[in-house]
C-alpha cells in the first residue's frame, strides 16, 4: 500500500505544470467571457513588424552607446542568426513573412547615392546637426545587399523616405520650405528599376505636432504627401503594382493629423502612421512599476481612440499603424527593455492597439539599441522575439470584444485563431503574487450585467445550463493547448523566457526552437501563474465571426 501511494505522488509531481511556481501562490477565481458573435476590428495579416534605425555606434544616452554595429548602413547581413530569425521556411520557420521598417530619426538626413556627385560618407558626429549628426548616406550597393537579404527572408519591406531634403531651419525646431523631391524620386525609381518589392513608403520620421528635434506645418507636409503620391503613380505604372503611402510617422496630434488629412485629399495617404513610448526614457526608475501598473498602461488607449475617431471623421480611406514602439524612449533600457518584463508591455500594447483596427505594429527594433528582438552583439533572441513569434503564429486577424470578471491584474484580449478554426486568448497576470484560476465563457452562452462602468469589469455573471464552448457538445472536443510564458528562475528581468517550463533557446545552428503547447481539458480553468503570460488556443470555441 505504501509503495503505491509513491507512485501515485511520484506521478503527479511528473505532470504537474512546470511553470508553475514551486512555492504556493495565493489563487483567485476570474472569470473571461469572448463575445465571437462579430469582430470588433481587424488587423492586417502582417500585423508584428520590426524596424531598422540609422543610428551609429555614437549613438549613446545615459552613459551607454548600445547601438554598436546594427545600423541599415553597417549591420552583418550575412550574419546566420539574422536571417534565420525572419525566414519563411517550411521547415524550423520563424516568421513568415515579416514585415520590416526601415527608418528611424535619421531618415530625414539621408542622402541616396543615385546621380550624385558627392561622397557617399557615413553619419559623423557634429555640433549643429540634427540629433547631434550630420547627414549620412545610403550607397546603392548596400541597398542592394539589404534587398537580397529582404528577397531571401520572405519579408515585407516598408522604408522611411527623408522628408526634411530642401527644407531650411527657421526658428528652433521649426523647419520651412518646399520638399526637394529629386534624390527621393531617383531612389524610388531606382529602386523600381531593380524590382525590389518595397510594400510601402512612408514620408518623414516625428516631424509632426511639436516634432523632435524637428517640425514641419501640417499644410505643407499635406501638398509634400500629395507630390510623394504623383510620383509613386509616374513611377508604379500598373495601378495594381502601387505601393502604400505611409505618412506622418510620428506622435500623434490630432488637430496636425487633421489637418494633414484635410490637405492632402481623398486616397492620397493609404495610412496614418504614428509612434509610441509610453513608459518613458531609459533613466526612468520606474520603468519596472510602471509596466505593471494597469491604470498607468491603459493610458495608451487614449492615442488609439482618438487616432480611430480622426480616421473615421477625416480619413475613412485610410488606415492606422503603429510605424515605430520601443515603449522606453531614447534606447530604451538595459535589463527591462531586452528581459522578461518588457514582453508583458509588448503583448498588451500588441492587444490593446488590435483592438483599435490598428492594422500594423511595428517594434523598435529588430536589433540595435537595448530594445532590441535581437541582441545587437550575438544577435540571439531576446524574450520579446519569443513572444512576437507566438502572437504571430497564433493570432488571427480578427478581434473579438472580451468582458473581465477580476481585478484589473488581469488583462485578457482575443483574435480568431491564425491557422486553425476556433480563436486563441491572450492572458497576462500583472500581478506578482496572486494567481488566477480563469474560467473561459462564450456570450452565447452568458448575459452580463452592463449598467456601470464600473460593473462591465466587476459583475456578476448568469449562466445558462450550456458549455463555455457554445451549443456545441462537450465530447467533440476535450482538449485546448496552452502556452504559458515566464521568466528563468522567477527572476522578471531575466533575459531567459521559459514556455512551458522549458527554456527557448536557439539550436546550435541557429534554428528557432519548436515552441510546443501542453494539452489541456477544455471545461477546467486555465491557471496563470503571478507574473506570466499565456496564449490559449481554443480550436472548438463557437465563434460566429471567425467561421
Amino acid at each position: 500500500m505504501a509503495a503505491r501511494l509513491l507512485l501515485l505522488l511520484a506521478l503527479v509531481c511528473l505532470h504537474a505544470p512546470r511553470w508553475a511556481s514551486a512555492q504556493q501562490q495565493p489563487e483567485q477565481e476570474a472569470t473571461v467571457i469572448v463575445k465571437g458573435s462579430a469582430k470588433i476590428a481587424e488587423t492586417d495579416q502582417s500585423y508584428v513588424c520590426a524596424t531598422m534605425d540609422w543610428w551609429p555606434p555614437e549613438k549613446c544616452n545615459y552613459n551607454q552607446c548600445p547601438w554598436g554595429q546594427s545600423s541599415i548602413l553597417n549591420l552583418d547581413l550575412d550574419h546566420p542568426f539574422l536571417a534565420q530569425a525572419i525566414k519563411d521556411s517550411l521547415l524550423s520557420a520563424a516568421f513568415d513573412n515579416l514585415r520590416i521598417r526601415l527608418g528611424g530619426s535619421l531618415q530625414d538626413r539621408v542622402v541616396y547615392d543615385v546621380q550624385t556627385n558627392s561622397p557617399c560618407s557615413p553619419f559623423t558626429n557634429v555640433s549643429n546637426g540634427l540629433f547631434g549628426f550630420s547627414a549620412g548616406c545610403l550607397s546603392m550597393d548596400r541597398w542592394d545587399k539589404l534587398n537580397d537579404l529582404f528577397q531571401q527572408t520572405g519579408a515585407i519591406i516598408t522604408f522611411g523616405l527623408n522628408a526634411l531634403d530642401g527644407r531650411h531651419n527657421v526658428q528652433r525646431s521649426f523647419w520651412a520650405g518646399k520638399w526637394n523631391s529629386s534624390n527621393a524620386y531617383d531612389f524610388v525609381n531606382y529602386t523600381v528599376s531593380k524590382g525590389y518589392p518595397v510594400d510601402s513608403w512612408e514620408f518623414g520620421n516625428e516631424l509632426s505636432g511639436h516634432g523632435t528635434g524637428a517640425r514641419v506645418d501640417a499644410e505643407l507636409y499635406g501638398k509634400d504627401v500629395t507630390e510623394l503620391r504623383s510620383i509613386l503613380r509616374q513611377l508604379y505604372r500598373a495601378p495594381l503594382s502601387q505601393p502604400l503611402l505611409l505618412a506622418p510617422g510620428g506622435f500623434f496630434d490630432q488637430q496636425w493629423y487633421t489637418r494633414l488629412l484635410q490637405t492632402s485629399g481623398h486616397g492620397v495617404v493609404s495610412a496614418l502612421t504614428h509612434h509610441i513610448y509610453n513608459l518613458g526614457g531609459g533613466d526612468d526608475v520606474h520603468l519596472m512599476r510602471k509596466i505593471v501598473d494597469p491604470k498607468y498602461l491603459d493610458r495608451a488607449e487614449d492615442t488609439y481612440r482618438d487616432m480611430q475617431l480622426t480616421l473615421q471623421r477625416h480619413g475613412t480611406w485610410a488606415s492606422a499603424w503603429v510605424s515605430e514602439s520601443g515603449g522606453v524612449f531614447n534606447n530604451g533600457r538595459h535589463l527591462v527593455s531586452n528581459t522578461f518584463m518588457n514582453s508583458i508591455w509588448y503583448l498588451d500594447q500588441l492587444g490593446m492597439a488590435s483592438k483599435y483596427n490598428t492594422k500594423v505594429f511595428c517594434r523598435q527594433t529588430l536589433i540595435g539599441g537595448n530594445y532590441g528582438l535581437l541582441d545587437t552583439e550575438t544577435f540571439l533572441p531576446n524574450p520579446d522575439y519569443y513572444s512576437a513569434l507566438l502572437w504571430h503564429r497564433l493570432m488571427g486577424n480578427g478581434v473579438l470584444s472580451v468582458d473581465i470578471n477580476a481585478p484589473r491584474k488581469l488583462r485578457a484580449y482575443a483574435h480568431c485563431s491564425k491557422r486553425h478554426q476556433g480563436i486563441t486568448l491572450l492572458l497576462i497576470n500583472l500581478s506578482n503574487s496572486t494567481g488566477y484560476n480563469v474560467t473561459l465563457q462564450n456570450d452565447l452562452n452568458v448575459s452580463v450585467d452592463r449598467t456601470s462602468a464600473h460593473r462591465r469589469r466587476h459583475s456578476s455573471f448568469t449562466k445558462r445550463a450550456v458549455s463555455w464552448l457554445g451549443g456545441k457538445a462537450a465530447s467533440e472536443s476535450t482538449k485546448r493547448d496552452e502556452y504559458h510564458l515566464t521568466a528563468k528562475d522567477g527572476d522578471h528581468q531575466s533575459r531567459t523566457m521559459l514556455l512551458n517550463g522549458v527554456p527557448l533557446e536557439l539550436g546550435d545552428d541557429g534554428s528557432v526552437p519548436a515552441l510546443n503547447p501542453v494539452p489541456a481539458a477544455v471545461d477546467s480553468p486555465v491557471y496563470l501563474a503571478p507574473t506570466s503570460i499565456a496564449f490559449v488556443a481554443l480550436p472548438r470555441f463557437e465563434a460566429k465571426a471567425c467561421s
